[in-house]
């Protein structure tokens, strides 16, 4: 017989022992983390990071362009870790290595062996996309997380045939929808897709619905702050869509895909729509094929950037990877598929990964010839926009607190920084609150809604801009200083530095015309 005291002694070492540390979800899912440790600290803050981390810091149930959770991570990891960008971007290296491991258990739980669970999760890891969203606290770092969540609960349900699997399901579609709005559209492809396969028989059971109202209850707080502000997100998106976003024909969108997934990941996964499409083993297969063309044709007509489709790529590689493995059993031919992964991911990860200082990137991106879309309508600057806008908020801040302590002390004393868009105006926010900046104002998206903070428009600080638009606003404007760094987004280099004085219309009467939801 084993004593008790034995017994206690195979307690927790024991089953951490009894995990399996060759399997490929654990190796993978460490492997992502080694990476981002590694890498996350690359180059400088992102613009919108810098935004998340000013929303955060005015907490709220909504905000003009994203739910509240992002914000509200961004500034939490920023007071507990400044300036440390490994630290700050602790989240997203987390929610990828989630990522990576939970497609290679999906592709366990389909039923395929190792070789399959180690293609599913090579391709998510080396997938540029998620790569770059391993990198950034943005609003997308836990989509395909939930996404691939969303499938998994969804084959449960179908392998196990126990309808309380909705209630997981709503839980994790509620939790999304306060990341980002985007999930939506997901849940009506799916919907899509249910109600064409026997799955729509959960229509005639509860717990679908307890589920979606388990959902609704999560997100309602989000909802009724929409309400209260004008559905705003609603006017940001039909700017995103009329204008902002690049136009984009069905084939470029397609090849787009290519470059988001990678070229031997988007294969994998188009062999996951084959297995919705011709003799699929589960029902859920075939819902996930049919969501994907519905996606894939929305977000093409509405103008959608290429990412946008990027979460349902996890989940496409799982049972993509699981039809391989049922095609090729050859030890030499899954070995060298195994490896062409990892050596097409590694040649093509120093594009969306921080890693090279950035004269040798730009020398390697020549050479290879490769050049991502954002799908947005605006010149680039030497480098993608995902690293430009890495550069210049420091340096850009600095410059506009030598221009405000270089003021008389009295028109210190009523100066405002006023950002054209949220990135300036949060670079000033952030950094510029060391350099004894006042919080600076814009009427770009959240902004916007906070108003003037009290300013008169007596004096402003402002970069760049036309100087006839200035003097019909303003009695007077000078040159103080200029902005200038190499590797930033063209509209954020090479600019002048205004100081506006004496506005002609109070700055609290003029405000509304500053409104820019985009």
């Amino acid at each position: 017989m084993t004593s008790t005291g034995q017994k206690a002694d195979q307690g927790p070492a024991a089953g951490l022992a009894a995990w399996d540390w060759t399997r490929p979800s654990i190796v993978l899912g460490l492997a992502t983390i080694a990476v981002h440790l590694f890498v996350n600290s690359g180059y400088g803050f992102f613009r919108d990071e810098l935004y998340f981390i000013v929303c955060g810091n005015h907490p709220a149930w909504g905000y003009v362009d994203q739910p509240p959770l992002v914000p509200l991570i961004a500034s939490l990891s920023h007071d507990l870790f400044g300036d440390f960008l490994v630290g700050f971007r602790f989240a997203p290296m987390l929610a990828m290595a989630g990522t990576v491991a939970l497609t290679a258990e999906f592709a366990r739980m389909l039923g395929g062996g190792r070789f399959a669970q180690w293609l599913a999760g090579l391709c998510a890891l080396f997938a540029p996309i998620l790569l770059i969203l391993g990198v950034l606290v943005y609003t997308d770092m836990f989509q395909a997380l939930t996404w691939l969540g969303l499938v998994w609960v969804l084959v449960r349900l179908e392998q196990t045939g126990d309808e309380r699997w909705w209630l997981a399901f709503g839980a994790i579609a509620g939790f999304s929808l306060q990341t980002k709005y985007a999930i939506a559209f997901f849940l009506i492809a799916l919907a899509i897709g249910l109600l064409v396969t026997p799955q729509r028989r959960s229509l005639l059971r509860p717990w679908v619905y307890l589920g979606a109202l388990l959902a609704g209850l999560i997100v309602l707080p989000n909802v009724w702050w929409q309400e209260a502000h004008g559905w705003p997100f609603l006017e940001l998106a039909k700017a995103g869509a009329n204008g902002k976003n690049a136009v984009m024909s069905p084939l470029a969108y397609f090849a787009q895909q290519f470059l988001q997934v990678g070229p031997l990941g988007m294969l994998v996964a188009l062999c996951g729509l084959w297995a919705g499409v011709v003799r699929p083993q589960l029902l859920t297969a075939r819902a996930l094929a049919i969501a994907w063309l519905a996606l894939f044709a929305f977000f093409v007509y509405a103008h959608g950037k290429p990412y946008y489709l990027v979460p349902i790529y996890p989940a496409l590689l799982g049972f993509g990877a699981q039809r391989i493995e049922q095609w090729f059993s050859g030890k030499v031919v899954r070995g060298a598929a195994l490896a062409a992964v990892a050596v097409v991911g590694v040649v093509i990860a120093p594009l969306t990964l921080p890693i090279l200082p950035v004269e040798t990137f730009l020398r390697y991106q020549r050479a290879i010839g490769i050049t991502p879309s954002v799908g947005e309508r605006q010149t680039t600057a030497v480098l993608p926009q995902y690293y430009a806008d890495m550069f210049g908020w420091r340096e850009m801040a600095a410059k506009v607190a030598k221009v405000y302590w270089s003021l008389p002390p009295k028109d210190r004393a009523r100066a405002v920084f006023f950002g054209n868009n949220y990135g300036e105006a949060a670079a000033i926010d952030v950094f510029g609150r060391r350099l004894g900046l006042p919080p600076a104002i814009s009427g770009h998206n959240n902004y916007y809604l906070w108003g003037p903070r009290g300013h008169d428009g007596s004096v402003v600080i402002i970069i760049g801009g036309s100087t006839e638009h200035y003097a019909s606003l303003f009695r007077s404007y000078t040159v103080a200083g200029r902005i200038d760094n190499p590797y930033a987004m063209p509209y954020e280099t090479n600019k002048p530095i205004y100081v506006l004085r004496g506005m002609k219309v109070p700055l609290q009467t003029y405000w509304p015309q500053t409104k820019h939801y985009e």
